[in-house]
């Protein structure tokens, strides 16, 4: 499989088929069989951590390991992170506010932030508008649109069809951990 830059892959299947854990090897954080490229780059010939600074998963629960969540934020992208904080209707003060007081909405948009203020070449995103109202998911996929024509590429697992619809180019679907034609 090749996933040229722009370019959105969505993935599909049942809860538990693999989707997630697919989303974890490309990400090399679980073990895989197989090659997976960055261009010319193979993932075995670079440390995990680099990997993973090109090719960034936002699992559907993000870690988060300070009490505020400007403490997640580096201060040379802040100026990005409130910018896209704006874009996916957060509020003004989202920042200086306590993590464990956020709603699950709100923990999920941050931890795309997160991802996007690093601009990987690769963003993996599992169910990323799971606990979002309409407007918020419109926002999250009116910027995903805007990255990827900037050439991102984006592996989406979405159990809403129509998402798949609205963002993917390409589709996979997985069952049983099996990759089937979609």
């Amino acid at each position: 499989m090749s996933i040229d830059r722009g370019t959105c892959l969505t993935v599909t299947g049942a809860s538990g088929s693999g989707k997630s854990v697919f989303l974890r090897m490309v990400a090399d954080m679980d073990a895989a069989e197989g090659k997976v490229l960055l261009g010319d780059e193979d993932r075995t010939t670079m440390p995990a951590p680099q990997w993973r600074r090109k090719v960034t998963l936002v699992p559907a629960q993000a870690g988060w390991w300070a009490p505020t969540v400007a403490e997640h934020f580096e201060e040379k992208n802040k100026t990005t992170a409130t910018e896209l904080a704006r874009q996916l209707r957060l509020p003004e003060d989202i920042f200086s506010r306590q993590v464990l007081r956020l709603s699950t909405g709100e923990r999920q948009r941050l931890a795309l932030i997160r991802a996007l203020v690093a601009k990987p070449a690769v963003l993996l995103l599992d169910e990323p508008t799971s606990s979002l109202d309409q407007e918020s998911v419109a926002a999250v996929e009116s910027l995903l649109a805007s990255e990827l024509e900037r050439g991102l590429v984006l592996i989406l697992v979405t159990h809403d069809p129509a998402q798949a619809e609205r963002l993917g180019n390409q589709t996979m679907h997985i069952k049983d951990g099996k990759v089937l034609p979609a």
